[in-house]
């Protein structure tokens, strides 16, 4: 994922970092109540890196782990800590991955 350097981020933004419609995003606002991006005058969200970490939790119980939206609430609900450590754990292993998958592709190149 790329690096989150601004203190927001609109919806198109946020939609275009994570790869999923902006309409997703707004459905899981309305179904998830800790996406809770903020909003200005003129009603427009604006998303902290916090917030898209949250987002990007509740992505991977949906998207990636299976979970209907009820379950995955529930989860997030009942073990919050444990889906955030799982989820740490999980992201850090991709980075590793995809880190030994660059490393053995320059590998090869050398041959």
């Amino acid at each position: 994922m790329q690096e989150l350097d601004k203190k927001f981020y609109k919806i198109g933004d946020v939609a275009q970092i994570l790869g999923i419609p902006m309409s997703t995003l707004r459905y899981w606002e309305t179904q998830f109540t800790i996406i809770k991006p903020r909003r200005n005058a003129k009603n427009i969200r604006f998303y902290t890196p916090n917030d898209i970490e949250t987002i990007r939790k509740v992505y991977y119980l949906v998207k990636e782990k299976g979970l209907k939206l009820d379950a995955a609430q529930e989860q997030i609900r009942a073990n919050r800590d444990g889906v955030d450590k799982r989820f740490e754990v999980i992201d850090k292993l991709k980075t590793i991955k995809s880190d030994l998958q660059s490393l053995q592709q320059a590998l090869t190149s050398l041959k």
